[in-house]
């Protein structure tokens, strides 16, 4: 494999001086914040595979943190980074400076937010201005990078049916979900998951009990009913547990359409989030 090229900021900032140039335009998109694990690798290989060059991108958005804690505690390690992205097939791995994505010179609008970001009241209601900071850098990335396909994962389910939304809506490249990746014990992989202790690791594999449970169960209260009793009884404080419509995060009232359980609990200070498919019933 020919040196993937890895560009800084202050080089990409160059480029991208004139309004609508695009360095990267036409190819396969993998926006990332850093700390990479397996299951970035995954989007990339997933990218890869679809015959294109790769893009990824490493930008810690500042925008997207509810806890200015948070955001200063995460990750970031871009030699690291770009490293296992060029294991997996990155062309190009892209760290944009601050500048870049938000220059004191150019207003960079956040685009309005689709219903599916502000009324089924999950990640919505307990990390208030998320979804309006991932909006915003999302459509910015997309303004600079100009690809024909951009690839994310599953887990953040409701992240994922934003950002589609806003594509459907306003246009942009084409959404590729890839299915979340897991450990062999089914948690979902997470950069948070290292903040999991030894004794707290175990436990964490509640999150898909409760779904696989919620997978058996035959009418969405039911669901919910076992998913809340599978994460209690390993510990977990749960925000919600809950079945949701596939793309627009409604309550339904049975298994006869494309549902979603979705679960979002603390385990030790650690949001864990996570989803499941759930069977039609016809």
């Amino acid at each position: 494999m020919a040196e993937p090229l890895i560009y800084d900021g202050e080089f990409v900032a160059r480029l991208t001086e004139n309004a609508g140039l695009a360095p990267f335009s036409g190819g396969i998109f993998v926006p990332t914040m850093g700390g990479l694990h397996e299951g970035h690798l995954e989007l990339v290989r997933a990218a890869k595979s679809l015959g294109r060059p790769v893009v990824v991108s490493v930008f810690v958005n500042p925008d997207q943190f509810n806890d200015q804690d948070d955001f200063e505690g995460y990750p970031r390690r871009f030699d690291v980074d770009a490293g296992l992205a060029e294991s997996a097939g990155a062309d190009v791995v892209w760290c944009p400076a601050q500048q870049d994505i938000y220059p004191v010179e150019v207003e960079v609008p956040t685009p309005e937010l689709p219903s599916v970001a502000t009324r089924p009241g999950l990640e919505d209601a307990h990390r208030p201005g998320h979804f309006a900071g991932v909006a915003r850098v999302v459509q910015r990335l997309f303004d600079l990078v100009q690809p024909e396909v951009a690839v994310f994962g599953e887990k953040d389910w409701q992240q994922l049916q934003l950002v589609q939304a806003i594509v459907d809506r306003d246009g942009g490249p084409r959404i590729h979900a890839v299915p979340t990746s897991r450990e062999p014990d089914g948690l979902a992989r997470s950069s948070r998951n290292e903040r999991l202790s030894d004794v707290s690791r175990p436990k964490a594999r509640a999150v898909y009990l409760a779904l696989q449970a919620a997978a058996a169960a035959n009418h969405p209260s039911t669901a919910e009913k076992m998913m809340q009793e599978t994460l209690e009884s390993h510990g977990l404080e749960v925000e919600y547990a809950v079945v949701r419509s596939s793309t627009g995060l409604r309550p339904v009232d049975d298994f006869s359409r494309p549902s979603r359980a979705l679960v979002a609990a603390w385990l030790d200070g650690v949001r864990l989030i996570d989803n499941l498919s759930m069977p039609v019933w016809t």
